[in-house]
């Protein structure tokens, strides 16, 4: 049986399905998908239990309404909450937590990404592990129209994506990516006709649900300290993928191997 929640006033939507797919779905169709201030300091909140209390093995983050992923933050908040240094400052540090949130997550993100994806909707989409997209999915880094500048994290997040010749482009001019080339680039694990995104983000959520969690996570760790070296990262990995060795999970594999089944991974 599916569990549920609301955050954000209900403008953050998070489900988890008995097949351990948890969905955060931004809820503003209405505007697009763009975050306000709210959703922006819920969504850590909204990740962490999907992945805690509601066991998710993996996380999908949609846009409501079918049409957009997001619009990115609600400009609309900018004459207050973002006005000048000061409020800048505080208001940053809540969207650099969403990030973060979404980066740092124990188990793999998936964007599932149509229509719109500008400004921080592509901040969220870049922190993800994996984007899949379909054709009507346009990428854009309006920051440069705007006279602001993006946190430096999500900056590196963006570059990670898109490439640094690519990130570069997308910051100093502010010009749409199309879906098309945002797959040529890298940016994106795959790209889909209209139709068929769900199923391929289903099949790919159900692939990683069904692996043995310790060794997905183990795996997310390894790769993060690849792309943030330090002692500390480097440690954790190895400490991770060195407890998958005592974990039933390990002996369940090996015992369906050799009995030619599907293996039972119980995240232990």
């Amino acid at each position: 049986m599916d569990e549920k929640n609301t955050f954000a006033d209900g403008a953050i939507l998070a489900a988890v399905a008995d097949t351990g797919i948890g969905r955060l779905t931004l809820n503003r169709a209405e505007k697009r998908n763009a975050l306000n201030d709210s959703m922006w300091r819920a969504l850590p909140t909204a990740l962490a239990w999907l992945v805690e209390p509601g066991a998710a093995r993996v996380v999908v983050i949609e846009g409501a309404g079918g049409r957009d992923f997001s619009a990115g933050a609600d400009i609309g908040e900018f004459g207050t909450l973002r006005k000048d240094a000061g409020t800048a400052r505080d208001y940053e540090s809540a969207n650099s937590a969403a990030f973060a949130a979404i980066r740092t997550s124990p188990v793999p993100v998936i964007a599932a990404i149509r229509g719109i994806c500008f400004g921080g909707g592509f901040g969220i989409a870049a922190a993800a592990d994996l984007r899949l997209a379909d054709e009507t999915a346009r990428f854009a880094i309006p920051a440069a129209r705007l006279g602001l500048a993006y946190p430096p994290d999500a900056v590196q997040d963006l570059v990670r994506a898109l490439g640094d010749q690519r990130a570069r482009h997308a910051l100093f001019s502010a010009q749409e990516i199309p879906a098309r080339t945002a797959f040529d680039c890298g940016c994106l694990f795959s790209l889909c006709p209209a139709d068929e995104l769900e199923a391929a983000v289903t099949a790919l959520a159900l692939a990683i649900a069904s692996a043995a969690p310790l060794s997905v996570r183990a795996s997310k760790a390894a790769i993060a300290a690849h792309a943030t070296p330090s002692q500390g990262s480097q440690q954790q990995a190895a400490r991770l993928a060195a407890a998958t060795f005592d974990s039933a999970d390990y002996a369940e594999g090996r015992r369906a191997f050799m009995e030619k089944r599907k293996a039972a991974f119980t995240g232990r």
